[in-house]
């Protein structure tokens, strides 16, 4: 599986990057891919994919070279496990806010996948605040390979919509929160990951972040009102 080389670039301390398709389709994850993408983002907590879907569009990805990371809706162990064994060369799992669940998600991969589980990416985001004031219990725990700072549900743990209006930036106290959140992943000499815009994606490499999911549409909006901008004069 592809999650493993996703490791192993990340441990030599290349970034990676990881796109959100934004719709069920198998077509389009490989396309990201052929454009240059290392990762796609099957995201089953806030979209529709099947296990099907899952299994088709992470064989379709690794085909294209890259990988299907997925995210469950919840810590579910039966869950995580049938992702996995769909083909998932990750697992992205959310609101992880303590080291007893951390632990809890790298013993339900290793159970799913007792012989390779080892070529699977293991990704924890950290999405509340007091997760990120605990944050140092959980990086002792072994076998997540990414910690992964959510800004959109701490923005809203925080008391602040969970995204800004298109093209502002993230109100700076929850920005400051990311920043300590990655100092403490970065001093523990763990792989730290968060959601950047395409202007963001310079700020964070900077402090040491390796991990990036990406969302497409930002990509589209921008290209669609050029074409709009253009056709009007």
């Amino acid at each position: 599986m592809n999650g493993a080389k996703l490791r192993s670039r990340l441990l030599a301390g290349e970034a990676v990057t990881m796109y959100n398709t934004h719709h069920v389709s198998s077509g389009l994850a490989s396309r990201l891919i052929e454009l240059g993408a290392d990762s796609v983002f099957v995201d089953c907590e806030h979209g529709t994919w099947s296990f099907e879907d899952v299994r088709m569009t992470g064989q379709i990805v690794r085909a294209a070279g890259g990988a299907a990371i997925v995210r469950p809706h919840s810590h579910e162990r039966p869950v995580i496990i049938r992702y996995l064994n769909s083909g998932a060369d990750g697992i992205m799992v959310p609101m992880v806010d303590t080291a007893e669940q951390a632990r809890a998600i790298v013993d339900a991969v290793r159970y799913a996948l007792p012989s390779d589980h080892d070529k699977r990416l293991v990704v924890a985001m950290i999405e509340t605040a007091d997760a990120i004031d605990r944050l140092d219990e959980m990086l002792a725990v072994e076998g997540i390979d990414v910690f992964f700072i959510g800004p959109g549900d701490l923005s809203q743990d925080m008391g602040f919509p969970p995204a800004p209006p298109f093209g502002e930036p993230r109100p700076t106290p929850v920005v400051d929160k990311v920043a300590v959140a990655v100092e403490k992943i970065r001093e523990a000499g763990r792989i730290a990951g968060t959601l950047v815009t395409a202007e963001e994606l310079p700020h964070w490499l900077e402090r040491g972040v390796q991990y990036f999911y990406i969302h497409t549409d930002p990509f589209l909006r921008r290209g669609i009102a050029g074409v709009k901008q253009t056709l009007k004069q």
